[in-house]
């Protein structure tokens, strides 16, 4: 099971990115960190107080020394990165006083800043932050990738003594943000996931677009969303090997598909899983990591202009390693 994230750590260390990680509050973290530098998966900048992060590494005996530690009342670019903030924002009502505050006290918004910069390749947070937290300066500093719609959450799951997908590993999406997509939403979140699964896992992807039937087994306006996604993705977006609407066992067994969907490209080889909602998406990986014992690296964050990515906030130490040794091979197709 650990060959999938050995590989992306392996491809982190090929040409190494520097990471901010702002939740030095939260012991995970530091205990990712220590783990990330021995590693040498990445670069790692710690904001927050050198003096509380040292206590914090040396009550959890932990060796940081690796690690840039940045503390905003001491940096020496603080102003340049209120100048900034509040260019970016005084459309929107941001002041002076009000970039100044949010950098020295929320540690999110500096590390964004850090990123924006170029000071740091990627942000990884949400160990002690909801998503919105994470993702509201991500979106406000960084701004959406050129060309994307809209920005959506996957997670890499890699699924022990699995046989489906590509060798147990799928992407799953969108399990972390976006409520309640429309149909066109959902054909730009298939989009979007394709190009992660091939740019991180480098295998073709074959995309389900799920729901509770299969090629009219039910009617139902939920059913008609996923069916018209489809269609607008195979209008939009020509080159994907995409098919819907598929239930997932049709999506993933062979010989389910050959009954419910026969003569379908996805039916039984999908390793990319579009959910209709929230609701579906954010279930259904959760039961796949806790019944099935897969490893779930996310939510990350798909079509913002540079990487920065969620974390759940049950996340372990090690699902933080995994989700920088991510972050830093995004980093390297920016």
């Amino acid at each position: 099971m650990a060959a999938f994230i050995d590989s992306m750590k392996e491809k982190a260390r090929m040409d190494k990115k520097t990471v901010v990680l702002p939740e030095t509050n939260d012991k995970r973290t530091l205990i990712a960190a220590a783990h990330i530098l021995e590693e040498d998966i990445a670069n790692l900048i710690l904001v927050g107080k050198r003096e509380k992060i040292l206590d914090g590494a040396g009550w959890l005996e932990l060796d940081l020394d690796g690690a840039q530690i940045v503390d905003p009342d001491e940096f020496d670019r603080f102003d340049e990165y209120v100048n900034i903030l509040y260019e970016l924002r005084k459309e929107k009502g941001m002041t002076q006083e009000a970039a100044r505050e949010a950098l020295a006290t929320d540690y999110l918004t500096f590390g964004v800043m850090m990123v924006k910069c170029n000071d740091a390749d990627g942000m990884v947070a949400g160990a002690c932050h909801a998503t919105a937290d994470t993702l509201r300066p991500a979106l406000q500093i960084l701004k959406t990738a050129p060309g994307v719609k809209l920005v959506s959450g996957f997670f890499i799951m890699d699924v022990p003594n699995c046989e489906y997908g590509d060798h147990g590993t799928f992407l799953f999406a969108d399990c972390g943000l976006n409520q309640d997509p429309t149909a066109e939403e959902l054909a730009a979140i298939a989009d979007t996931s394709a190009k992660s699964f091939k740019s991180l896992i480098g295998a073709k992807p074959i995309i389900a677009m799920l729901s509770h039937s299969t090629k009219g087994s039910a009617k139902h306006p939920l059913v008609d969303k996923v069916v018209e996604a489809t269609r607008i993705a195979h209008e939009q977006y020509p080159g994907l090997c995409i098919d819907g609407e598929l239930q997932a066992d049709a999506a993933l067994v062979p010989s389910v598909a050959k009954s419910k969907s026969p003569g379908s490209e996805v039916g039984g080889k999908a390793n990319v899983l579009i959910f209709p909602n929230l609701d579906c998406g954010n279930i259904g990986y959760k039961l796949v990591q806790r019944l099935a014992g897969a490893e779930a690296y996310g939510p990350m964050l798909q079509g913002i202009a540079k990487p920065v990515n969620d974390l759940s906030r049950g996340c372990s130490w090690q699902d933080i390693v995994g989700v920088v040794a991510l972050t830093a091979v995004q980093a390297q197709l920016v």
